[in-house]
């Protein structure tokens, strides 16, 4: 017999199917269906799994919602994007309820993490072992219920311009090894928050990529290796743009223990700031390692229409005390708040 919990969580999963055709995030530029099936595996499995595209399909949908959904192929691809990624306009995603849970929890989402690993450490957090039985749809909704009776609601929020937060490097990156393209990985350290509505927390990963590489030129000029970022991957679906711009750049100059990792490390990247390098950083000549764990900071490079979990009152206490009126960003240690 299917209970409350199990016939929400049905009736969420068809409402996704029925707005689908309005669902946020369209692309001009089509996915084959089995590019499509392994983003969605990624997602939950963290890897792609073997064997034909209708078998897959299938068990993914079991995995997720205990059954097949109806449709073509497309749709139900489609509808489990939907579902993990976009939600609706009313209806947060999969993956932004699991990151507001593990926030109330840890102050900190997994999102190097797949949804079901994670979903079955909150379960050993919360309930004190694994729970494998039922759909993983419906054992984050137990949990979600179990955290917050009131359930996860997301809002519109406009998250603006030059707001610093402080962020961690995921990898060591050698800059003699750098080649044009690769992608480096960071993630947050601390809580962005706008108006009391969470919109990224620590763990929430950062993308940027190796732009530019010379290598030594005439006249002793050493190798120089361009770094630039990307975006912040906040709890909601729409990408952050960012930049190493100015206020990070002072944010930084205020922190004790980035600064510490520029003096010994990190070769005054801090202080060369974004001048001519479109908000990346540039290492010259044969420089020692960037270790993972380094920490800089970062800003938002323009206003960005992004959502929000509006933070009920018995957890306001682990969003970072505002100085300013709208917005609050933090880092665990010497954060600046703007």
């Amino acid at each position: 017999m299917i209970g409350r919990r199990g016939l929400l969580c049905a009736v969420l999963v068809f409402s996704f199917i029925a707005g689908m055709a309005t669902a946020e995030g369209a692309t001009t530029e089509e996915p084959t269906p089995f590019q499509v099936l392994e983003r969605v595996e990624g997602i939950v499995y963290g890897e792609v799994r073997s064997g034909g595209l209708i078998p897959r399909l299938g068990q993914v949908e079991k995995d997720l919602f205990g059954r097949e959904l109806p449709g073509s192929i497309a749709e139900r691809q489609q509808a489990l994007l939907n579902f993990l990624e976009i939600g609706t306009e009313v209806q947060p995603s999969m993956l932004f309820k699991l990151g507001v849970a593990e926030w109330a929890v840890a102050q900190r989402i997994m999102a190097q993490k797949d949804a079901k690993s994670r979903i079955e450490a909150l379960e050993v957090q919360l309930e004190g072992e694994r729970r494998p039985e039922g759909a993983l749809a419906m054992r984050l909704e137990r949990l979600v219920t179990l955290l917050l009776p009131e359930g996860v609601t997301w809002s519109d929020v406009n998250l603006p311009a030059r707001i610093a937060f402080r962020v961690r490097f995921l990898d060591t990156i050698t800059p003699k090894l750098a080649k044009v393209g690769d992608r480096v990985r960071l993630e947050l350290d601390g809580t962005l928050a706008v108006d009391g509505n969470l919109v990224a927390a620590n763990g929430c990963l950062i993308f940027g990529h190796v732009e530019e590489v010379k290598p030594p030129r005439s006249f002793g000029r050493a190798s120089e290796v361009k770094f630039a970022f990307d975006h912040l991957r906040p709890l909601g679906p729409h990408e952050i743009p960012i930049v190493l711009g100015e206020e990070a750049k002072k944010a930084a100059e205020t922190d004790t223990a980035v600064m510490a990792a520029a003096g010994a490390s990190f070769f005054g990247l801090v202080l060369l700031g974004p001048v001519g390098l479109a908000g990346g950083f540039l290492v010259r000549g044969d420089e020692k390692d960037i270790p993972a764990g380094t920490l800089i900071y970062l800003e938002t490079s323009q206003d960005t229409q992004v959502k929000g979990y509006p933070v009920p009152e018995g957890l306001k206490g682990l969003l970072p005390q505002p100085q300013a009126e709208t917005v609050e960003a933090s880092g665990d240690a010497g954060g600046v708040k703007q």
